[in-house]
């Protein structure tokens, strides 16, 4: 006991009641593991026990930097490269990115096959080789990320150049993992890419499904709150804002009440379409006709033709005088 001014004082720090406390909490603490244990082996919860390896969030983002610096050389992590050194950097990266790729790869097959009680599907050797399929498609992926960059450049006046779009654009860093998982959805690496665009998500607040087809020369800007969904289809130089949605109707059912996973649920924009801030489009057969130009807070559950403007009625403003 601390003695002060003639009064008694437990010890510092330490209330008197303190330690009776937190016995009390602690011994009830192997009561709630069992309880969690328990709650692992009821058809209600969820767990992944006793089961192979699922990919990691951590290898994933990895993954994507790793993809980032063979892209752009020079921006990221490797910003020391040369032209003496570059062939060598350039191959250590790709190596290196080839054997993590391989492994999540066919952490992802191999999880499907357990999913689904197949059969061995061969995964190692799956995951090896869509690995280096994917690292084949790398100089096609840098080509159109080049028409991204070029396009944002070209429709932002408050750029002043490439390099800030490539450092400092949430669109560019958003497509730049949306054509990355895209590939691997293509090569029909499950689970993986989606891991890598909900990364992208949560980093840009745009969300991009790997399912969907983008052509080149795409334009996001500001971005905040972009959704497009898995079955969208975006021709080329389409330039969309912040909060738009290119999303579903209301989703089918099956006669068992299942959702309907299958079949063309989001919308279709050709060539050279523009859609301002904050508009819906939705619809799997809503198609959006080239050069067309949807304005701000629009909702669209229907085609509209070549060469249309879509806009709102402008609302009625109301202005009073300040008492």
């Amino acid at each position: 006991m601390n003695i002060k001014y003639g009064l008694q004082f437990p010890q510092e720090g330490i209330c008197a009641d303190e330690r009776t406390i937190t016995g009390e909490c602690r011994s009830k603490i192997p009561e709630v593991v069992d309880q969690l244990v328990e709650s692992c082996f009821c058809d209600e919860c969820f767990e992944h026990i006793n089961a192979d390896p699922l990919p990691s969030r951590q290898r994933a983002i990895d993954l994507i930097d790793r993809c980032r610096d063979i892209l752009f050389p020079g921006y990221y992590r490797s910003q020391d490269i040369d032209q003496i050194s570059l062939k060598y950097r350039v191959g250590e990266e790709v190596s290196t990115l080839y054997d993590a790729l391989a492994t999540e790869i066919t952490y992802s097959i191999r999880h499907e096959c357990t999913r689904h009680h197949r059969s061995c599907q061969q995964c190692d050797e799956q995951g090896k080789q869509k690995a280096f399929d994917f690292i084949s498609s790398l100089v096609g992926l840098r080509k159109i990320l080049a028409t991204d960059v070029r396009a944002a450049y070209e429709g932002d006046p408050a750029v002043t150049n490439y390099d800030e779009v490539i450092f400092c654009y949430p669109g560019i860093m958003a497509i730049t993992i949306y054509r990355i998982a895209h590939r691997l959805h293509e090569l029909g690496v499950p689970i993986l890419p989606r891991m890598m665009t909900e990364h992208a998500h949560s980093i840009t607040g745009i969300d991009i499904h790997p399912g969907a087809e983008i052509g080149e020369s795409f334009f996001i800007d500001h971005g905040t709150g972009v959704v497009i969904g898995q079955t969208a289809v975006i021709g080329n130089r389409v330039k969309i804002y912040q909060g738009v949605t290119l999303g579903a109707l209301s989703f089918k059912r099956t006669d068992t009440g299942e959702l309907e996973r299958t079949g063309k649920r989001h919308p279709t924009l050709e060539d050279d379409v523009t859609v301002y801030a904050g508009s819906t489009i939705l619809g799997g057969d809503t198609v959006i006709g080239a050069r067309s130009v949807v304005g701000g807070n629009v909702w669209l559950t229907h085609s509209i033709p070549k060469d249309t403007k879509v806009i709102l009625n402008p609302p009625e403003l109301v202005f009073k005088k300040k008492a």
